[in-house]
C-alpha cells in the first residue's frame, strides 16, 4: 500500500487530540477527587500512561489543562458567528452560536469542571486569562459582521465583552441558582436581551426606524465623530 501523508497526518492529528483531552479529564477527575493542590503534573501523566514531558507539550500547567477541558466548546464561538447569515441581526448570531458551541452537554463531568473552577481561584485565573483571548478573537468577527474598525470603533470591543460576560453570568446563574429554564434557553434570553440594549451599527433599535437625518444606528455613541467638514 502506497504511503498516503495526509491519511497519516490526520490519523496523527486525531491521537494528539485525543492524548489531550485524555490528559484534561486525568486533571479534572484528579483534582476533584483530591483538592488540586494535591495533584502532581506527574500524577496526571501517570493516569494517562505517558511522561510528564508529554503532558508538558500540550499544557503549561494542571489549571490549563482543566480549564481546557471546560472551555472546549467555547473556542469554536468566534467561527459559529462568523458562519452565521450574514442578513442575520448580529445578536441574533451570537445567540445561535453560542448555543451550539458554548452550551454544556447534560454530563455530569462537564458540570463537575464548570464547578470546580467557580470555586477555586487559581482555574477560575486560568479561565479569565482563556475568556480573554476569545474576547479579542469575538471583536474582529463582530467587526467584520458591522462594519466597524476595532483599532477606531468602540462598538466590536465592548460588544465582545459584553457577550463573554453575558455567557459567564448565565452560567454562573445555572450552576448556582434553582433556574427552571435549560441553559440554551437561558443564554439565548441573556445574549438577545443585551443585544436589544446595545444594538448593533448599521441597524435600527427594535422598535426604531432610521430617518434620513440620522444614520441608521441603534448605537451612535460607539462610534467616533465625523472629522473634517
Amino acid at each position: 500500500m502506497g504511503h498516503h501523508p495526509g491519511g497519516e497526518l490526520g490519523l496523527r492529528g486525531r491521537k494528539k487530540l485525543a492524548t489531550r483531552r485524555a490528559l484534561s479529564e486525568a486533571a479534572l477527575r484528579l483534582a476533584a477527587a483530591r483538592g488540586l493542590e494535591s495533584v502532581l503534573v506527574e500524577d496526571i501523566a501517570a493516569a494517562v500512561g505517558v511522561s510528564p514531558r508529554t503532558f508538558n507539550n500540550y499544557f503549561s500547567s494542571k489549571q490549563e489543562a482543566i480549564v481546557s477541558l471546560v472551555l472546549a466548546r467555547a473556542t469554536g464561538l468566534c467561527d459559529a458567528v462568523a458562519s452565521q447569515p450574514p442578513e442575520l441581526p448580529l445578536w441574533d448570531a451570537i445567540a445561535e452560536a453560542a448555543i451550539q458551541h458554548v452550551r454544556p452537554d447534560d454530563s455530569e463531568q462537564w458540570k463537575m469542571g464548570a464547578r470546580l473552577i467557580r470555586d477555586t481561584p487559581s482555574l477560575e485565573a486560568e479561565q479569565l486569562k482563556a475568556y480573554a483571548g476569545i474576547e479579542s478573537s469575538l471583536a474582529e468577527v463582530i467587526a467584520a459582521r458591522t462594519g466597524t474598525d476595532p483599532r477606531v470603533d468602540l462598538f466590536p470591543g465592548l460588544a465582545a465583552s459584553v457577550a463573554v460576560g453575558a455567557i459567564r453570568a448565565a452560567l454562573r446563574h445555572w450552576l448556582d441558582t434553582e433556574e427552571t429554564r435549560s441553559y440554551p434557553d437561558l443564554l439565548s434570553a441573556v445574549l438577545r436581551g443585551v443585544g436589544t440594549g446595545l444594538g448593533e451599527p448599521g441597524r435600527p433599535g427594535r422598535g426604531e426606524r432610521p430617518t434620513p437625518a440620522t444614520p441608521p444606528s441603534a448605537t451612535p455613541w460607539l462610534r467616533p465623530p465625523p472629522t473634517g467638514p
